[in-house]
């Protein structure tokens, strides 16, 4: 090809004394052309080819390919290969028409596979997979050690060196490196660690009290984890955080179904009381402690037959409480409650007094974990004990109020 634009240049004495140059400027202007002809072609053959195989057939990989210009990319590989054939018409071609042909060829391939990373990961997040192992991390990791070889393999070759001997040189600059860009290394290593060890997933629900966070993972890469919040607001972490600090995942919740419900009703200490007959009588009318508190009864008259003492005493032997009978009622309330879940663990037990009174702590799960519908099923249980309470001789102990300070004033001043 450049000896037929040269024969023709000195034949018609168009170079006029200045022949081969003028030679090789119409050979480079051509090839330019005839690249960019033969790219859009080859770009436009591909394109119709897989987008009418689309309009027939909807593939998701097909979508993603013509979204993120896989076709267009593919079609640049005409470039270098153009380049490396025409330079080898050229007698005596300068040593750059290599450089060019190699640093082309690198570029294209770079920016295909980007591309091709790019359709990977659109396909693989609409498979339900990806919801448990995420691969942004890890492709995102494969973009940057091909981009870091393309580039050691193209300084090389404009400097004519060996790539390895470059990559001797490497070391010299890694602490600098590792200084300068300590928070994307850390990323990298805890975005692979958080994908490798199952620590995180997309639609997991995660709450960082340090940061404020507490929502559904919608995003996770290699540098950092975000966050919808359940105010709609959004928050955006450094990976490495979800390792060096302490977050919880609710994810347990969502497998099993269920949502642990761990909260106590403060009673007034001052209401304990041993039971009379006439409670007994009126505790007996409530069919969740009716057999409770003949079974106790039957227990505490053969314990207590067996000491020597006047039982007219309260103090001597054992007898029930109406706190007693109270906790005996609210784990009878709760066994028979559907919205909690009888195989897995329930009680409910006293802590220790407080100046808060005497807490009576519910164990239990609600056989939901969805957050609206747990905060219904643990409300309406704690509705129905506050009201219940009276019925058995206690008080819920609440702090004095204003109110009562105020009425407590005019009572002494009234006297």
């Amino acid at each position: 090809m450049y000896n037929f634009i040269f024969g023709i240049l000195d034949k018609t004495g168009l170079g006029s004394g200045y022949t081969a140059p003028a030679a090789y400027a119409v050979y480079i202007i051509s090839g330019v052309l005839f690249c960019v002809f033969a790219r859009f072609l080859v770009s436009v053959i591909l394109t119709n080819i897989f987008a009418g195989i689309n309009k027939r057939k909807r593939l998701l990989w097909v979508e993603a390919a013509l979204e993120n210009k896989l076709f267009k990319k593919t079609a640049d590989i005409v470039v270098p290969v153009i380049i490396y054939t025409l330079s080898h018409g050229v007698p005596s071609r300068h040593i750059l028409w290599d450089n060019a042909v190699e640093i082309s060829l690198i570029t294209v391939a770079l920016l295909l596979f980007n591309s091709m990373i790019k359709v990977i990961n659109k396909v693989y997040a609409h498979r339900e997979q990806s919801k448990n192992f995420p691969i942004t991390s890890i492709l995102q990791a494969s973009q940057i050690a091909f981009i870091i070889i393309g580039g050691i393999i193209a300084v090389s070759a404009l400097v004519g060196k060996n790539p390895t001997v470059l990559l001797g040189s490497i070391g010299a600059v890694t602490a600098v490196t590792s200084i300068v860009f300590k928070d994307a290394i850390l990323g990298f290593a805890a975005g692979i660690q958080l994908t490798a060890n199952n620590m995180i997933r997309i639609g997991d629900w995660i709450e960082l009290p340090k940061r404020s966070a507490n929502g559904t993972v919608v995003e996770l890469s290699m540098m950092s984890v975000k966050i919808e919040n359940f105010d709609k607001t959004a928050t955006s972490i450094p990976a490495y955080t979800l390792i060096s600090e302490e977050f919880i995942n609710y994810r347990g919740l969502r497998d099993a179904g269920a949502r642990r419900i761990k909260r106590s009703v403060h009673i007034d200490a001052v209401g304990v009381c041993m039971c009379d007959e006439a409670m007994l009588g009126k505790f007996k009318k409530i069919r969740l402690v009716k057999t409770h508190i003949e079974n106790k009864l039957d227990e505490i008259e053969k314990f207590n037959s067996k000491l020597d003492c006047d039982m007219s005493e309260k103090t001597n032997g054992r007898r029930l409480t109406n706190i007693g009978v109270f906790r005996a009622y609210i784990t009878a309330y709760l066994k028979q409650h559907p919205g909690i879940r009888q195989d897995l663990p329930l009680m409910v037990r006293q802590l220790e007094l407080s100046g808060k009174g005497i807490p009576l702590e519910i164990y239990a799960f609600a056989d939901v974990s969805v957050w609206s519908e747990y905060e219904n099923i643990q409300s309406d249980i704690f509705d129905h004990l506050y009201a219940v309470i009276p019925e058995f001789g206690l008080a819920v102990y609440q702090s004095p109020s204003s109110g009562d300070i105020r009425r407590i004033a005019a009572y002494k001043s009234s006297e």
